[in-house]
């Protein structure tokens, strides 16, 4: 049987999409923290495959290799609001030692591509790139203006990526009302079989924090009661061991809501703990939703084995449910007493939005398209995104990068993990999904 101009056309879809995946992961782009990142050389390539279509765009570059890409396809009606469809272009560290392929020579091995950024999140962006390509190809021109933003930083607190744009350039977003981005769309096979995909309408918010101990100086075998080492040490653990209470967004409810309906257990608002063992792999993500957390993630003290330093300091990752960031912050206070100085080292909001929208609406027509089986669900991220800076301008933000998942593949540990990597199959199926989205709205 001979294939139809359809087909070729899918075909020539995903196989781009691979394409570009792979492309964008063999450019390193990592982002050390502390401002010390570069995403010139992707951020060229970006232009350069938007280029080749005809598709013009501009870098803004907020540093020395802090560039941000920023293109906009005009759509047939100019009264219709604009949508922003964004990626970030920066990838955190990875330890080849650690890991059973190199980081970044994107191998396809058992289906998959291995590499930093598989999945946070060059995936995506090949999945965006590839479309506009498509529809250059064929002529096609949407609705609404279409703003693609390629940002840098997003894995260090946005401040050279989204932020930077949202504060300095908030013109290429004109228009614009809605956004897309990362961590939404991924299926989620529960024990019973049944095929969630959640789409992210709410996200925590993020407190970095420096706790900084001092004491007195001195030597190592003498007595000393004023040991900053001991004193960072206690704090630490105080909060790396604090049983946080459990705080149910609106989100979380509707999310747990349809949880016990589809698997016909028991929904009790009093504690949602127990459902979290329907989700398999998800739960760990999904359980950080259910409260806040702060969680210890490096330490720093000392210069030499038998000199007490004057001063230990550690760096805490929290993360506060919508609406309860006061109760973050003061039960750290209250954890490490007030000997213990803390700085802020980044901060950024919750997010939560309405799952009742027409926008959230045309995600789901487009997943049941494609999977027939998909129940579509809205959840909270435990991380964050960009959507954070676009929604200082209103821009209300979700997270809709689609991907239907081998219902034994722990996706949630392939972000930031070693051996990350994305199934090809799913990322065939999400590059359908967006665009059969991004034509729909």
């Amino acid at each position: 049987m001979s294939s139809s101009p359809s087909d070729s056309l899918s075909s020539v879809l995903v196989d781009e999409t691979i394409r570009i995946c792979r492309e964008l992961i063999q450019i390193p782009s990592v982002n050390y923290g502390d401002g010390q990142g570069d995403e010139k050389e992707v951020a060229n390539h970006v232009v350069k495959l938007l280029d080749e279509v005809g598709i013009k765009s501009r870098i803004y570059e907020s540093a020395p290799g802090r560039c941000n890409v920023i293109a906009r396809i005009k759509g047939s009606d100019s009264n219709l609001p604009g949508l922003v469809v964004h990626g970030h272009l920066d990838v955190v560290p990875a330890n080849a030692s650690d890991w059973s392929v190199a980081p970044f020579e994107a191998e396809i091995k058992d289906g998959y591509i291995w590499g930093r950024g598989a999945v946070d999140m060059k995936n995506m962006n090949a999945m965006i790139i590839a479309t506009v390509r498509d529809w250059k190809r064929t002529g096609f021109v949407p609705k609404r203006d279409i703003v693609l933003a390629f940002f840098a930083d997003e894995e260090a607190g946005s401040i050279f990526g989204s932020h930077f744009m949202v504060d300095k350039h908030p013109e290429v977003f004109a228009g614009c009302t809605e956004a897309i981005s990362e961590v939404g769309g991924f299926s989620v096979t529960l024990g019973n079989g049944k095929r969630l995909y959640l789409i992210e309408t709410a996200e925590k918010g993020i407190h970095w924090m420096r706790l900084t101990a001092h004491g007195r100086a001195g030597h190592g075998s003498l007595l000393n009661q004023e040991n900053a080492v001991s004193r960072i040490s206690e704090a630490v653990a105080k909060i790396g061991n604090h049983q946080w209470p459990q705080r149910y967004s609106a989100t979380v409810k509707t999310f747990f809501k349809k949880i016990a309906h589809v698997t016909g257990k028991t929904y009790d608002e009093k504690d949602l703990r127990p459902l979290l063992s329907e989700l398999g792999f998800a739960s760990r993500m999904i359980g950080a939703t259910l409260q806040n957390t702060a969680n210890p993630t490096m330490l720093e003290a000392g210069y030499k084995a038998n000199v007490i330093p004057g001063s230990a300091s550690a760096t805490i990752d929290g993360r506060f449910i919508p609406g309860y960031e006061d109760e973050l912050n003061e039960t750290i206070k209250m954890l490490v007493g007030p000997e213990i100085v803390i700085e802020t080292i980044t901060r950024d909001k919750a997010l939560e939005v309405s799952f009742e929208t027409d926008l959230v609406e045309q995600m789901c027509l487009s997943l049941i398209k494609h999977d027939p089986d998909a129940i579509p669900v809205p959840y909270v991220m435990s991380g964050g995104t960009d959507n954070k800076a676009l929604a200082d301008l209103g821009i209300i933000g979700y997270g809709f990068s689609p991907l239907k998942l081998p219902a034994d593949f722990d996706f949630m540990a392939m972000f930031h993990g070693v051996d990350e990597r994305v199934p090809i199959e799913g990322l065939a199926f999400g590059v359908h999904v967006l665009k059969d989205f991004l034509e729909r709205s």
